[in-house]
């Protein structure tokens, strides 16, 4: 298990309870956003994710999260289409709600982990930056969600 891992799973852990959306009883989000980002994922983790969203045209995107300054948005549909559409079909059921509800909840949480994992302005090549920073954001985005 990589660094990445190890702190994606921690902050999981650590969430588990408070970051189950609404109450207690909406989607899991962080273990969807974890599974999207470990170093096992289909994706190849936070590196493969990202040249994933480059070539699908968000490269615009995906270097304003990873870089300083504003992130750029980008909306559930642009996100779907990225992933593909077997894969969003997997992380809405996985959340129990629809196609374009996961593709919302993404749309919003994607920008904000991912800048928070490069806070240099570049993938950390072993890892993620520091989990209390991490399982915060997590946190704080839930509980928006």
């Amino acid at each position: 298990m990589g660094l990445m891992d190890s702190l994606i799973g921690a902050a999981t852990q650590a969430l588990a309870g408070q970051g189950q959306g609404h109450g207690g009883s909406g989607p899991d989000w962080v273990g969807i956003v974890s599974g999207l980002l470990a170093n096992g994922s289909a994706q190849g983790g936070l590196g493969g994710l990202l040249k994933q969203l480059e070539g699908a045209g968000l490269g615009e995107q995906v270097q304003s999260w990873v870089g300083h300054g504003a992130n750029q948005p980008v909306s559930g549909d642009q996100l779907s289409s990225a992933l593909g559409g077997d894969l969003m079909s997997q992380l809405a059921a996985q959340a129990g709600v629809s196609h374009a509800e996961a593709g919302s909840q993404l749309s919003q949480m994607l920008p904000e982990i991912i800048n928070m994992l490069t806070p240099h302005g570049e993938v950390p090549a072993a890892g993620a930056g520091g989990l209390g920073d991490l399982a915060g954001m997590l946190g704080g985005l839930l509980k928006q969600a």
